[in-house]
């Protein structure tokens, strides 16, 4: 039955707010009672309603955050199993070895010391990609609306979503100078399927305003970040990231902070060749 355009904004506004609280406390026992309370939906419509937008089982996607979430850490940071285990919602950190396994058909210890096993898909390293020495600066929190869309990072409709948030920028006379063009993503493309990746496309603003059925609310947390500015097709972003995480993190002294980083979009591609669009990728480090 197909669901009125109204009625399914508001469904997305709620289990968006659901699955921002899920990130947002994996390090602790996710009550699946708490969330159907959170979504203002009955327990009983929740699960269905959940499944229905996101496309699995909440239970099912808590779990595989948590286990995403220790992939990336494992890979990323140097922070021991045992706090890894601790921070995603495992007591012990054999609780998050059994689960990890039946995912990846491996150990996180062994994940870890074998820097060449791939969960999905190996690095792509483009050896043509230029990129300047980057800047660590200290970014202010960012407030900003945003649409949330699931799906191929390479082919989700961006410009679309932007459409409706300037649309919603003019209806409620939010235009200021300083407005910033952002995505953030939520997934790493190496270990969660496709069909699955998360991101948000945001406008900085700097009005009060509420959220509106898709259009939502939030921060984006400041601190200090590594910027890179890359110049080039978005399609080749992918290999970007993976240039940066293969050859400058390691060596960088850095680790990454736990939090999502974010693009910066500096022109605009509908009057800008693609060889010259100009990206900034802000990476949280600490």
């Amino acid at each position: 039955m197909e669901i009125k355009i109204v009625t399914r904004e508001e469904y997305v506004k709620r289990i968006n707010i659901v699955v921002e609280h899920i990130g947002n406390n994996l390090d602790r026992e996710i009550d699946l009672n708490e969330l159907a309370d959170i979504s203002g939906f009955s327990v009983f419509h929740f699960h269905r309603i959940f499944k229905a937008m996101i496309g699995e089982p909440v239970g099912a996607f808590v779990v595989r955050m948590r286990v995403e979430t220790a992939a990336r850490l494992l890979r990323y940071t140097p922070l021991p199993v045992q706090d890894i285990a601790y921070s995603v919602g495992y007591n012990v950190p054999s609780s998050l070895a059994k689960v990890f396994k039946q995912f990846y058909n491996i150990s996180p210890t062994e994940y870890r010391n074998n820097k060449s096993y791939t969960i999905m898909k190996p690095l792509q390293i483009n050896p043509d990609v230029k990129l300047k020495e980057p800047k660590i600066i200290e970014s202010e929190t960012k407030r900003v609306i945003y649409i949330r869309l699931q799906g191929n990072y390479q082919t989700i409709d961006y410009c679309g979503a932007y459409n409706k948030l300037w649309s919603f920028v003019k209806e409620n006379k939010l235009f200021t100078a300083g407005i910033e063009h952002l995505t953030t993503s939520y997934d790493d493309p190496k270990v969660t399927d496709i069909d699955k990746l998360r991101t948000d496309v945001c406008l900085v603003i700097h009005k009060d305003v509420k959220p509106s059925g898709e259009i939502g609310i939030r921060e984006i947390p400041g601190g200090k970040f590594v910027v890179f500015t890359y110049i080039g097709p978005y399609s080749d972003l992918y290999t970007v990231f993976d240039t940066i995480y293969r050859n400058w993190l390691p060596d960088s002294g850095y680790q990454l902070r736990r939090e999502n980083g974010f693009e910066k979009y500096l022109n605009n591609p509908d009057n800008t060749l693609s060889e010259k669009l100009k990206t900034e990728i802000y990476i949280p480090i600490e």
